[in-house]
């Protein structure tokens, strides 16, 4: 049994649901796809530390693959043994280090590319 719909209450409803009701008590939201700007301090603290990771990534790739350690770490023994000579051959191929070390110097590139782009967006503020 449903209940009968109280005809006084209509007017009412309708009323709360009207656009130019809707339009003055609804929060003004931003248009699709844009938010607000973020705080100036966020963005620096954000730049600051991309900065510094992929500095000292990026040093870490250029520099370890040249030193001894990188012959006898844990990545140059991971294979199973009958794997081991090929791998190794491998591992200490100048090709791959260069490889690595081409990494390192992308990711000091971005480093800069970002420290300059923080600068030159300061200044122009």
């Amino acid at each position: 049994m449903t209940p009968e719909p109280n005809p006084a209450a209509a007017p009412v409803q309708q009323e709360i649901l009207s656009p130019e009701t809707a339009r003055d008590v609804a929060p003004q939201i931003p248009a699709a796809g844009r938010r607000p700007p973020r705080p100036k301090w966020l963005q620096r603290t954000v730049s600051v530390f991309v900065i510094v990771l992929c500095l000292e990534l990026g040093l870490f790739l250029l520099i370890y693959p040249w030193t001894d350690a990188w012959t006898t770490n844990y990545f140059s023994l991971i294979m199973p043994l009958k794997f081991q000579p090929v791998w190794r051959q491998l591992w200490n191929n100048g090709f791959v280090r260069g490889a690595v070390s081409g990494l390192g110097l992308v990711n000091v590139w971005i480093a800069v590319a970002e420290a300059l782009q923080m600068y030159v967006g300061d200044r122009a503020d």
